[in-house]
């Protein structure tokens, strides 16, 4: 595969970073595309990565992909999903914690899903990692809910573990899915 220009609708440095260094061995140049598309409020994540994916694609009109990241509860019942955002907003690491890692079951599963539309398609990849919330923020409080969440086989939250995260991580699962998607469409192109 030769090099592949591709937009990436995210104004969070993080995830830029990281996405980055996942699809550059690749041979993917990550074109940062930083404007907030306002997302719609929906628990159902899936929706709402098309819905971004589409809205993004009518302003940039080049092939481009969105992600979205979300906290599946099982206190919750699955929630907050595709609200993660309003509620760490809202509560932050401290109560978040507090509610939810010393809940009776602390459980959780986070889920990523980007979305890819190239004007002739669109496509989702997904990836997910169990864990548990911590009942106490723990590691650097910069990357949103990293703090609070320890995955599974794990005693360090995802911040703690620093960028060994990115081994194991559901943005990692859903990104390397989407570049095996991006290296095979390129070999049907040669």
């Amino acid at each position: 595969m030769g090099t592949l220009d591709i937009r990436f609708i995210s104004a969070n440095q993080s995830k830029i970073d990281e996405v980055t260094a996942i699809l550059k061995p690749i041979g993917v140049t990550v074109i940062p595309i930083n404007f907030r598309v306002e997302e719609i409020q929906t628990e159902n994540a899936g929706l709402l990565v098309k819905d971004k994916t589409m809205r993004a694609f009518s302003k940039v009109g080049r092939p481009l992909f969105v992600e979205h990241t979300g906290l599946y509860l099982a206190h919750l019942n699955g929630l907050p999903g595709g609200l993660t955002q309003i509620f760490w907003d809202k509560l932050e690491a401290d109560r978040f914690a507090e509610l939810f890692g010393k809940s009776p079951d602390p459980r959780v599963t986070a889920k990523t899903i980007i979305g890819y539309t190239d004007a002739r398609s669109f496509q989702t990849f997904e990836g997910e990692i169990a864990g548990r919330i911590a009942p106490a923020p723990r590691g650097s409080r910069t990357f949103q809910w990293d703090c609070v969440f320890i995955p599974d086989g794990y005693s360090e939250t995802f911040a703690e573990l620093g960028p060994n995260k990115s081994n194991i991580s559901m943005r990692r699962r859903a990104l390397d899915k989407f570049a095996e998607f991006l290296v095979g469409r390129a070999v049907e192109h040669d």
